[in-house]
């Protein structure tokens, strides 16, 4: 970088509530607002931000997950428990084993504070379902993230999800202060270091939608395998934002993420996500039907098949926020949604 653009991506990173270097995160708004503060992210004016260190390079064998999706599409879901409860979490993943590739273990979505990601994992492996076990800058320091890599990477977990992570502010607990020490760009370079799978998020139409898949290259430059694909809306901007990545040289799979609505409050949840995209009338149509169990349901399994019509997605992850109460029917729906799909 010129020394000008670095002085501007210093003043960037200052500005940014998270500390960012390879930003902007997943959290900037349609008007291009910051998700803590109603001001602009400082990262849009910037052109994309390149990884400045080398990819981790070890000989080590092919991940399962990485294998399988070389086969075919995988099925990964976001696992539904109440958080803090091993009890809750066991019993959401018996529902699903057996039904899914592997669960997704990223945050709750009304609780910041959870059990660690180590633990987690080994709770959910050891009733026999693969994780693919999410992490996020917001609450810890680099040597803590690195202590949960090396203790994931010792369990044999399928894979690590590596997030910014949502601001403290936006949560349950805005008194806690904000970690971010690294950002997602480099918390994979870390995960690739430590010998797992790596996968990160891109959301296509997330300002500066015209750079998101410049940003994904970058990721990948630093140690992404896998990128999830978050909620992109119609499968012809799916299509749109894998063309756009392979043109640029990422040569990675994609895991396109499937929102899963089986009642009017998970509808309402989903609602809630800052990035939201879904083809018209998704949400309405399973909120007006005379059964929306069976609606949500149908409507996951056809937006799904038609998401891995598109060349390079290689798997899909159901995702929703359930009503607190119908974490296990939710767990059962997306059993019931794995099952059809693979």
């Amino acid at each position: 970088m010129t020394p000008s653009v670095d002085v501007d991506l210093q003043h960037a990173t200052r500005a940014c509530p998270k500390s960012m270097t390879y930003g902007p995160c997943g959290g900037v708004g349609d008007d291009g607002t910051c998700e803590v503060a109603p001001v602009p992210c400082s990262f849009l004016p910037l052109p994309t931000v390149r990884w400045s260190g080398a990819r981790e390079s070890r000989t080590v064998p092919e991940p399962h997950l990485l294998a399988l999706m070389r086969q075919r599409p995988v099925v990964v879901a976001d696992l539904p428990a109440v958080a803090l409860s091993r009890d809750s979490l066991e019993r959401a993943a018996d529902r699903v084993v057996g039904a899914v590739d592997a669960v997704l273990l990223g945050d709750h979505g009304a609780a910041r504070v959870q059990f660690s990601p180590s633990y987690r994992a080994s709770l959910v492996q050891a009733r026999g379902v693969p994780v693919w076990q999410g992490l996020n800058c917001r609450d810890r320091n680099r040597v803590a993230l690195e202590g949960e890599l090396a203790g994931l990477a010792d369990l044999g977990v399928g894979a690590v999800h590596c997030v910014t992570g949502d601001h403290t502010l936006t949560g349950d607990r805005p008194d806690a202060q904000p970690v971010f020490d690294l950002d997602s760009t480099a918390l994979a370079a870390a995960a690739k270091a430590a010998g797992v799978l790596v996968s990160v998020g891109e959301t296509p139409h997330g300002p500066p939608a015209q750079r998101r898949a410049e940003r994904l290259r970058e990721k990948v430059r630093a140690g992404a395998d896998v990128c999830f694909v978050n909620h992109a809306g119609s499968v012809e901007a799916l299509r749109a934002f894998v063309e756009e990545a392979g043109d640029l040289g990422v040569d990675v799979p994609f895991v396109a993420c499937v929102a899963v609505a089986t009642d009017p409050g998970s509808a309402a949840q989903l609602r809630r996500f800052t990035s939201l995209r879904l083809p018209a009338g998704y949400l309405a149509g399973i909120e007006s039907a005379p059964d929306p169990r069976r609606a949500g349901i149908a409507a996951a399994i056809a937006l799904a098949q038609a998401y891995l019509s598109v060349p390079g997605v290689r798997g899909v992850d159901l995702s929703g926020v359930p009503t607190a109460g119908a974490e296990l029917t939710t767990a059962a729906a997306l059993a019931e949604i794995g099952c059809a799909l693979t």
